[in-house]
């Protein structure tokens, strides 16, 4: 038995047949032989892309200077009503500056004042489970709830109950019920002053959300000045000053980059938290190890030991969870000069797409690719495609800086459930992969939860 996995679509489709299947779900869009391939070009009368995953050729792309493969705008364009000019979708001077004010906050010593908060938000999810016993819970639900708690407790010290958190968790979940992958605009390139075809329901949820979010940042800015705000991330951020020009972020761009670290640092990771917990249903003898883990790690913290150093095989479960099942698909690049990518011409503009959910399961990579194996990770295939083709963060420069964030909050939250909990697949309800804003499940994932 293998996890789950979309039928690739047949090799060769119409281009109007293609476009209906890739805005509907990348994933299934694809042929069966890009899990083979080094690289794949795609041509249009439009445009031009080209799929790499020839490890070497991944990492010339991710670790060049931004300025000859930035990140491409036909991706960004189904995100801006959320996401403005944030981190997540700039390019050049901005995106620098932007990186040089965020980092900090993200080192490691500042980023372990946040596991209480982490470890909070996980006892609270898993109080919130105790009502649910004996029941089938879609468990997407529930990491998107626990996510967002961290996020809103990590970020401005308040926990998700609070009034305007938990406005935001509502309209986020209506914007990502609304908003396709892709806009029309990422595969027709229309000039900027041209409409983009946003649905009104995704207009107007990016909108409550972003407005919400002003409110949350406004606040702070009024705590700060008064001398009384708590040292949470967002107050780092927003008093930690450019290095090179001692400007801060205004109250706009601050709103860009807290709508994304809301979606990098609560999606993404509600994502894949998801699928580790089914595929531990799936494989109830790695779930009663990480348990017996767990356990181990809550008497060594209550000994006054650091209690993740001890949940390595939680981090090794995580991390295949990562591989088979990336939050995030696909990342877009765009040659701003000629390249030549395996004795082919590849033109500037065209656009180079690195696929995780590919590259992770690549049949000349990895050993036993579709296999659930978290044991793969001390082996020496492991390590070597770890260091060669295992990009669930990025890499390079634009890696995300909060990749440490997620690994410590996956595990946290991992180890709470599990010590308190089992869960068990729902018979007949075996979940679909499709990718919308993240890799999710068609029709979610259902799990019985069960008092251990």
């Amino acid at each position: 038995m293998t996890p789950p996995k979309p039928d690739p679509r047949p090799d060769r489709v119409s281009l109007w047949r293609y476009l209906r299947l890739f805005r509907r779900d990348i994933l299934s869009a694809q042929p069966a032989r890009l899990y083979r391939a080094w690289m794949a070009e795609f041509r249009t009368p439009l445009f031009r892309s080209y799929l790499v995953n020839q490890p070497d050729l991944v990492m010339e792309v991710l670790r060049a200077s931004t300025d000859r493969f930035p990140k491409s705008d036909r991706i960004g364009e189904g995100l801006r009503p959320l996401l403005g000019n944030s981190v997540f979708l700039s390019n050049g001077a901005t995106w620098a500056r932007q990186r040089r004010i965020i980092d900090p906050a993200f080192e490691g010593g500042r980023l372990r004042h946040s596991h209480d908060a982490m470890r909070a938000a996980a006892e609270a999810c898993a109080a919130r489970l105790a009502g649910k016993v004996g029941e089938a819970v879609e468990i997407e639900q529930v990491t998107s709830h626990a996510t967002a708690d961290v996020i809103f407790r990590t970020l401005f010290s308040v926990p998700i109950e609070h009034e305007i958190a938990a406005q935001v968790f509502d309209r986020f979940r209506a914007h990502q019920r609304a908003q396709p992958i892709l806009n029309l605009a990422a595969f027709v390139p229309l000039p900027r002053w041209m409409p983009r075809f946003h649905s009104r329901a995704t207009r107007r949820s990016a909108g409550e959300i972003r407005a919400l979010i002003r409110r949350l940042t406004a606040d702070r800015q009024a705590e700060i000045a008064a001398g009384t705000a708590p040292d949470d991330l967002a107050t780092k951020i927003m008093t930690t000053a450019d290095p090179e020009t001692g400007a801060r972020f205004e109250t706009s761009e601050m709103v860009d980059q807290v709508a994304i670290f809301f979606l990098a640092g609560h999606e993404t990771s509600a994502s894949a938290l998801a699928w580790a917990l089914y595929l531990l249903a799936l494989y109830p003898d790695w779930q009663d190890r990480l348990a017996a883990e767990a356990a181990e790690a809550a008497a060594a913290q209550e000994e006054g030991i650091a209690g993740l150093s001890h949940l390595r095989m939680t981090r090794d479960v995580f991390r295949e969870a990562l591989r088979l099942y990336p939050p995030v698909p696909m990342m877009v690049r765009e040659a701003t000069r000629p390249e030549r990518f395996r004795g082919r011409d590849v033109p500037r503009g065209a656009q180079i797409v690195l696929s995780p959910w590919h590259l992770h399961r690549h049949e000349r990579l990895w050993d036993r690719p579709d296999a659930f194996d978290p044991a793969r990770w001390q082996t020496e295939n492991g390590r070597q495609c770890q260091r060669e083709a295992f990009i669930p963060f990025s890499a390079g420069k634009r890696v995300c800086p909060g990749a440490g964030f997620a690994m410590a909050e996956a595990v946290l939250i991992l180890s709470t459930l599990l010590r308190r909990y089992r869960f068990e697949p729902v018979p007949g309800r075996a979940p679909v992969p499709v990718a919308h804003l993240t890799v999710r499940a068609r029709d979610g994932i259902w799990l019985r939860v069960v008092e251990r």
